[in-house]
């Protein structure tokens, strides 16, 4: 009798390890509308934020499952899509607030840079540090994160272009525009160059890097019972219905960024919030799903996933999003510059310089992850009063 017990008590809990994320996303974007319905712009943020980090999860574990299905180079570029859709969705939706409030273009071009600066800071550094308290020193793959810097270093100089540009009061506002276009697509032709070599010519720059920046957050505990079959529902599917799935997540998740662009964007204008600090909240909120899983890969002593998913992610952040952003920006007739501000080109490159510093001798221990968060507890206080 007991041991019937146990089995129905460990059937719940794989239940609950596998789908809470989608039932947490799915009750909070119920209660993100009907706070909107009724004008409760704070708990409808709040709730739209929930559903869309829950349902970025159920996501990531889709998208996972299925490059694991149809292999490499295919299963890279799964997850890579995977992994930005949801940020792409919410600058997008934000931008076409644009109409309504001008000063969404700030915001968006803040939550770019953030989200480089909170995966290279936030992310990497709070893994780093709690991993480090766990295990004394945690080794990685220097070549991973030498090429990887790299790559940032060469995006972040050519954001820098229109930036300059956009500076000087001898360059109008269309040559600002056109300069950013012609560097969005030198950034797109980068990235294919990169999965090229990636994926291609030099794979062992990047063993470990194909992997998933998110790897599976809910690991069913085995060693309590060798015989429990994994009935996780999307293990079944094939990859039709996980492509499928995986839209049907997407179209979720958009629908709570929705709600989260359009009360978001009120509440920042109407409590003055500046365009830095809104951009950071954007970024937290995109990228708080790999945060989690990342802090659960350092203290597995698995570094090589937490910098594949930091430098992962901040590469796919520029050398992805802003191309797309630029071409979604266009089409909706939206005057969408690279011009950013001093302080968010100057935090970035200062980003990049601090992670190849942290990362360059293969090791990593608790000072260098406090560093990193250091450097952005800094960051944030300037970009509230910038």
């Amino acid at each position: 009798m007991e041991d019937g017990e146990q089995v129905k008590a460990n059937k719940f809990k794989y239940f609950i390890d596998d789908y809470w994320d989608i039932f947490l996303g799915i009750i909070s974007i119920v209660l993100a509308f009907y706070f909107h319905e009724h004008h409760k712009m704070i708990i409808s943020t709040l709730f739209a934020a929930i559903s869309i980090g829950s349902l970025s999860i159920t996501v990531s574990e889709i998208a996972e499952i299925l490059s694991e299905k149809l292999q490499e180079p295919y299963g890279s570029f799964v997850l890579t899509l995977s992994a930005v859709i949801v940020e792409i969705i919410l600058l997008y939706l934000i931008l076409l607030q644009v109409h309504q409030s001008p000063e969404v273009l700030n915001t968006v071009k803040g939550g770019i840079i953030s989200a480089v600066i909170v995966d290279m800071n936030v992310l990497l550094g709070l893994a780093v540090f709690l991993g480090g308290l766990k295990f004394r020193q945690q080794e990685h793959n220097k070549e991973t994160s030498s090429a990887y810097t790299t790559i940032l270093f060469v995006a972040s100089v050519a954001l820098l272009v229109p930036s300059l540009l956009g500076q000087s009061a001898q360059h109008t506002h269309q040559q600002v525009l056109d300069a950013s276009i012609l560097i969005a697509f030198v950034l797109f032709v980068f990235y294919v160059i990169i999965v090229i070599f990636q994926t291609k010519t030099h794979t062992h720059f990047f063993k470990q890097t194909a992997r998933s920046r998110i790897f599976r957050l809910k690991r069913k505990m085995k060693e309590e019972d060798t015989n429990q079959e994994d009935d996780y529902i999307f293990e079944k599917f094939n990859n039709f219905g996980l492509i499928f799935s995986i839209f049907i997540f997407i179209a979720i998740i958009a629908l709570g960024a929705e709600v989260f662009a359009n009360d978001g964007v009120k509440l920042a204008k109407e409590y003055g919030v500046s365009a830095g600090l809104s951009g950071l909240l954007i970024a937290i909120v995109a990228v708080s799903p790999e945060i989690v899983t990342a802090i659960k890969a350092a203290k597995n002593d698995e570094i090589q996933r937490v910098v594949n998913i930091a430098m992962g992610a901040s590469t796919v952040s520029i050398l992805l999003t802003v191309p797309i952003l630029m071409l979604l920006a266009f089409y909706s007739h939206i005057p969408l510059s690279l011009d950013f501000n001093p302080l968010e080109i100057g935090a970035l490159i200062l980003t990049i310089l601090l992670v190849s510093k942290t990362t360059d001798d293969g090791h990593t221990n608790y000072f260098e992850g406090i560093s990193h968060l250091m450097f952005f507890a800094a960051y944030v206080i300037i970009a509230a009063y910038y």
